[in-house]
């Protein structure tokens, strides 16, 4: 099996090689590694492995720690749909070669154990990345306090280096197994930026909730958590910028709406009202924001109004824009429909709500486009200047 071998101190492939080294050398047992590149580490130099049929099969024994792996399953990850006539002859080879590497760099010759029915890897959270990551991230959902949780989680996160088992060739770990290690992954982000909210850092958090979204462009809990730093920021069209792009992400890419906790955030920013989801907690070393920096209408809540909701609605449908904030355009194509249709515009909120209907305005009266909506206003927001 070909292998990169690279050296403690130096810089390895996937990047800051040197905390993981650290933390096979305190052990002082060599480590797997699978949380990017697939590689063995034994504190003094580390192994990324080429790609091969042992290192797809190790690959899949790692992803199951402790488990028993079906040679089934086994032969589907190193041959794909094609296993060779003798499968479980050429399975057992690709073990024997796994243990003579295994013997090479140190780790035990029982660390692969032939069973009924397959294979199983014995490790631990001193020999798998995957394992300390699980076990920091449940001490941090059992963390009482805060500061705790958070530093737990971000360490659980240090431990992730992409690709994510970019160097192991296997059609059916990338298919049904890679996706939901990136899903534990993205499980944990999420979990610090709730954090970070809770803590009341969410101009702190605004930069790295924008790359995870970018990473991740149709992920609601992301953008949910990128919404409501950026409302508690005071940027509160910046807030609804980023609900438009998911909602045309989901809309075109998946022909899905957004999920209802997605939509009630966006009509708690449209309102100005507190979305009462993460009570901010004092934070140590951090004072809180002081109440003149909070966003118009932050902690106040207000009854819904109809007017709100057909903002909503306009917003939605891209009938109105929000530029400047608080300050709405209608789309020139809406006006020069009406204007063709020789119909009317619908009524105003108030007159939704039951109030009467008010007189035409007169040329001098009319409503600008750009001024703040008020839902008792008069003057309808789609009116043509």
């Amino acid at each position: 099996m070909r292998k990169a071998v690279v050296k403690t101190g130096l810089h390895a492939p996937d990047g800051a090689l040197p905390e993981r080294l650290a933390a096979a050398a305190h052990s002082g047992r060599p480590r797997f590694l699978v949380l990017g590149l697939l590689a063995i580490t034994d504190g003094h130099e580390t192994v990324v492995l080429q790609p091969s049929r042992p290192t797809s099969l190790l690959a899949a024994l790692l992803l199951h720690p402790g488990a028993v792996v079906s040679a089934e399953l086994l032969q589907r990850v190193v041959w794909g749909d094609r296993p060779p006539a003798g499968g479980r002859s050429a399975l057992h080879t690709c073990v024997l070669r796994l243990r003579r590497l295994f013997t090479k760099y140190g780790v035990a010759d029982g660390a692969v154990e032939a069973v009924p029915g397959g294979y199983r890897l014995h490790a631990d959270a001193d020999t798998l990345d995957l394992l300390q990551f699980r076990g920091l991230l449940g001490r941090a959902s059992a963390a009482e306090d805060p500061e705790q949780a958070l530093h737990l989680g971000r360490a659980a996160l240090r431990l992730w280096k992409g690709p994510l088992l970019g160097n192991v060739h296997s059609d059916e770990l990338h298919r049904d197994h890679v996706p939901r290690l990136a899903e534990e992954r993205l499980f944990a982000v999420e979990r610090v930026f709730d954090v970070e909210l809770r803590l009341g850092r969410h101009r702190e958090m605004i930069a790295e909730a924008r790359e995870a979204v970018r990473a991740e462009p149709g992920h609601e809990g992301l953008s949910a958590l990128l919404i409501e730093a950026l409302y508690r920021s005071g940027r509160r069209a910046e807030a609804l910028a980023e609900y438009r792009r998911i909602h045309t992400h989901l809309t075109t890419e998946l022909g899905v709406e957004p999920g209802p906790a997605l939509r009630g955030l966006q009509l708690a920013v449209l309102r100005g009202e507190e979305s009462g989801q993460r009570p901010a907690l004092p934070a140590s070393g951090v004072p809180p924001s002081a109440p003149g920096e909070a966003p118009p209408g932050l902690g106040r809540a207000s009854p819904p109004a109809p007017g709100d909701l057909v903002l909503r609605a306009l917003v939605d449908a891209g009938l109105l824009e929000e530029d400047p904030p608080g300050r709405y355009r209608v789309h020139d194509l809406l006006r020069l429909f009406v204007q063709a249709a020789g119909t009317s515009l619908p009524a105003t909120a108030a007159t939704a709500a039951g109030a009467s209907a008010p007189a035409p305005p007169g040329p001098s009266d009319r409503h600008d486009p750009y001024a703040p909506y008020d839902p008792h206003s008069p003057y309808d927001p789609m009116d043509p200047p």
